[in-house]
């Protein structure tokens, strides 16, 4: 790892340490781990992206059943065991 010293407001270093005693986490792991879902959230694919994915793949695919507009729940039912 690698050290670094960052500075806090003091509402949220007070916020901090009532999660860290709450979690049973360390500050830093807390700061860490807000940091890796930053790092996640800024790296994911944009909605419009998913958008024009999920309709580039409508369509693409057949079932070749019939009645599945009909028997869809049934299908996902055998399908998923439920």
């Amino acid at each position: 790892m690698i050290r670094a010293q960052i500075q806090f407001e003091k509402e949220q270093m007070e916020a901090l340490r009532r999660m860290s005693a709450e979690e049973g986490l360390s500050v830093a792991a807390l700061v860490r781990r807000s940091v890796d879902v930053l790092i996640s959230s800024r790296s994911r694919t944009p909605d419009d992206e998913l958008r024009r994915r999920a309709l580039a793949a409508a369509g693409r695919f057949a079932s070749g059943r019939g009645d599945l507009a009909d028997e869809h729940d049934r299908y996902l039912e055998e399908a998923f065991g439920a």
